[in-house]
């Protein structure tokens, strides 16, 4: 069986946006059979942090891996854009394989 990549939905605030954005990557994840699973928050939900990755709009995208916190980050300019988050989830996808295939 594939490995499960887990990953963090979030934003600033971790309120609406982050929240529809969760939806609608559940939605693309679900109709694409992809191998992540997704938990929702806000910015301080990295303290601990053990997954793969983080979801999150474009414009935090530079911020978020530039922190030592975050493992990989990826982001969408429009939170219901499904085909734009399918791009960014296969992103996040193939970033995790070829890290594996590093190691």
């Amino acid at each position: 069986m594939a490995k499960k990549y887990h990953m963090l939905v979030c934003c600033r605030a971790g309120m609406g946006s982050s929240m529809m954005l969760k939806i609608k990557a559940d939605q693309v994840i679900k109709a694409n059979d992809l191998p992540i699973e997704t938990e929702h928050g806000n910015l301080d939900s990295l303290n601990g942090f053990k997954g793969d990755g983080v979801l999150t709009m474009s414009d935090l995208t530079k911020e978020l891996n530039a922190d030592p916190r975050v493992p990989y980050a990826v982001g969408v300019k429009n939170l219901v854009d499904k085909a734009g988050i399918e791009a960014a989830l296969r992103e996040f996808i193939a970033a995790m394989e070829e890290k594996e295939k590093a190691e």
